[in-house]
């Protein structure tokens, strides 16, 4: 399934940004042609309901620049958010209630339906794929090793062999840690400025986060941290939902693909990622590497 997925989603971003009309269906690997829904989509309310009821529970940390945070206001602001809002502008919901919580509670709180959606570039896993649906991705990070700047023994990814491996619990690189790096001691942290902070002192030989957390952590949070070797793995994004809401999920599938088609996701990338961001192009690298 990984390949076929693989293959769905070239297919995808080989096409002229104007004319892209397939989408991967991402729960049976199969390429779909939008808008046509599925008739198990149609049977559900999972759509009809949130655009009755005009508001969506969307959850995310607001704890992660550039993706969500709290902006000076104290209202949710970010690409995740940004995605969000336009996502259910297109669909028809016309209010969200933005619901902070930890990235490791996603899975267990979207199932106890305390929020609708999670919409936090969440990666998909073979663990996860079991419990919750994803949509198709719209974001990519890529996970690099972190160490102290005035590191000189860890190099590369053969380097952490017996060192200690810090990551953010719950999340696609403390998973990709645990399996890959046996030979390392691999820590798992509530938050990134704990990680950051026994990186610093000592107390934690490395980290493995995202390009763009521990690029703010160095440029932003002035932190003698640097990054060393090539990436180790890209991670593709998407919202997560529960099991059974077709309707919902064809959805914003659609919204995503006319958001890649028109250009809108590329323009809300360089906004509040960085104005030189390929994140197209970065997927297409996410998909090939």
């Amino acid at each position: 399934m990984e390949n076929t997925l693989r293959r769905s989603l070239r297919l995808l971003l080989r096409l002229p940004t104007l004319t892209l009309t397939l989408i991967l269906g991402l729960a049976a690997g199969a390429v779909l042609m939008l808008p046509m829904p599925s008739a198990q989509a149609a049977a559900d309310d999972s759509l009809s309901r949130l655009q009755q009821a005009g508001v969506v529970r969307i959850a995310n940390t607001q704890t992660s620049p550039p993706w969500s945070y709290l902006d000076d206001k104290n209202q949710p602001d970010g690409y995740d958010v940004a995605v969000a809002r336009e996502i259910f502008r297109r669909i028809g919901v016309a209010r969200i209630e933005f619901i902070a919580d930890k990235f490791k509670n996603f899975v267990e709180g979207i199932n106890a339906r305390k929020y609708d959606v999670v919409v936090n570039s969440m990666a998909r896993t073979p663990e996860r794929e079991k419990v919750v649906d994803f949509t198709l991705p719209y974001t990519v990070q890529d996970f690099r090793i972190w160490v102290n700047a005035s590191n000189t023994d860890i190099r590369d990814r053969a380097s952490l062999k017996g060192k200690s491996v810090g990551a953010s619990a719950g999340t696609a690189n403390e998973m990709w840690a645990h399996k890959n790096l046996p030979d390392s001691q691999v820590r798992a942290y509530e938050g990134g400025g704990f990680l950051y902070n026994d990186l610093v002192s000592g107390r934690l030989d490395s980290v493995i986060d995202s390009y763009f957390n521990g690029y703010k952590m160095k440029t932003i949070n002035n932190l003698p941290v640097k990054t060393v070797g090539a990436p180790l793995v890209y991670s593709l994004g998407a919202a997560v939902l529960p099991k059974h809401t077709d309707a919902l999920k064809a959805a914003m599938d659609k919204a995503i693909t006319d958001m890649i088609a028109d250009g809108t996701l590329q323009k809300i990338a360089q906004r509040y990622v960085s104005p030189d961001y390929d994140m197209v192009g970065n997927m297409k690298k996410a998909i090939n590497h």
